[in-house]
This record gives structure tokens, sequence and C-alpha cells, in this order.
């Protein structure tokens, strides 16, 4: 389970200069319950399967992720600057934030290709007939 939280750019920036120390809005921001998932822990959770996902207990609640904020002006303005169908870049940026709760990262040029690769890996998933130039 994961919180989503969709913002304007004014909020965006603040929580970006809150949070990073950085300027201005950015597309994705994402915190994770789990510090240690974050540093490097399971990356299994999100596995691509003809299998149907096991029932969850209904005993117990599924566990908490964390949280993705996401720009929604930041989206609409970037996909029209690369002429991308926006809900396709929303789709890429709610995928980036998730892999940053499941511990991907992309601080070095090793984790940002199994990163990309993953990324695109269930964009297709979601959009099938996606055309992906730098893969």
């Amino acid at each position: 389970m994961l919180s989503l939280t969709l913002l304007g750019d004014r909020a965006m920036a603040r929580l970006n200069r809150e949070t990073f120390g950085r300027r201005g809005p950015t597309n994705v921001i994402a915190f994770p319950v789990d510090a240690d998932i974050c540093r490097g822990g399971s990356r299994t959770a999100l596995t691509i399967s003809d299998e149907p996902p096991p029932v969850p207990d209904s005993d117990q609640p599924p566990p908490l992720l964390g949280e993705v904020v996401i720009s929604v002006e930041t989206t609409r303005r970037q996909a029209k600057e690369s002429d991308w169908p926006w809900q396709e870049l929303f789709d890429f940026f709610l995928i980036h934030g998730i892999l940053h709760l499941m511990g991907y990262d992309h601080g070095t040029p090793a984790e940002e290709e199994a990163m990309t690769a993953r990324t695109w890996e269930l964009m297709r998933v979601l959009h099938p007939k996606i055309v992906v130039s730098s893969q």
C-alpha cells in the first residue's frame, strides 16, 4: 500500500526546499516509511508475472511502503516540452517514485541503469505500445 499526493508547483517547490534544500518544483519525491528499504532492502515486491498475486492475509493490513508526491503542473509542463502524453509521463513518475520506495536509487551509474531498466519494464506493462528511444 502507498499514499499518493498530487500537488501544484508552488506546494512542490516548498516541499522540495524543506526536504532537500533545493529551489523550485520537482516532478516527483518519494518518502519511504521504512528507511532500511530505501537503503537497498528488498526489491522483489514489484515483480512481473503471469501468476496471480498471493491473496493477502485478511487479518493484516497490507504493508505501507510510503508516500509518492507528484507535481501535476510540472508533469504537464515537462510532457508538453518533451511531446509526451502527460498521462504516460505521470505513470513514469509514479513508477519512479514507487521504485524509490522499493529501494531503487540513481546515485551511481549502476544504480541508475538498474532503475531505468526497471522503470521501462514496468512502463511497458502499463503502455504495451510505448516506444522507448533511449533503450
